[in-house]
């Protein structure tokens, strides 16, 4: 249902009562555009809209979580140089503010 395919198929579908409503008078083919047409090609159209939609939310959700991961590990490694630098210092060696 939710696949332009389908959005497709219904468009012929309803283009089948087409020469109908243009055969009598300007209410019918209001009715048709309104109920027959504009009805069966929204709802395909909006749900494959929805599901980009949320293809493009997931992405973004494992996007953050990668993007908390990376923080995670700057951070150890931001303490593990900080480390390093008190040890130098302890020991008399140079350090990054020399």
């Amino acid at each position: 249902m939710g696949t332009m395919w389908a959005a497709y198929i219904f468009t012929i579908l309803a283009l089948f009562a087409l020469p109908s409503a243009i055969t009598q008078d300007t209410y019918f083919i209001i009715v048709w555009l309104s109920s027959g047409f504009l009805q069966l090609e929204l709802l395909p159209i909006i749900v494959v809209g929805q599901n980009i939609q949320a293809a493009a939310a997931k992405r973004s959700e494992d996007t953050y979580k990668d993007a908390e991961e990376i923080q995670k590990h700057l951070l150890a490694q931001d303490q593990a140089m900080s480390d390093i630098v008190s040890r130098l210092e302890k020991l008399g060696g140079p350090t990054a503010s020399a």
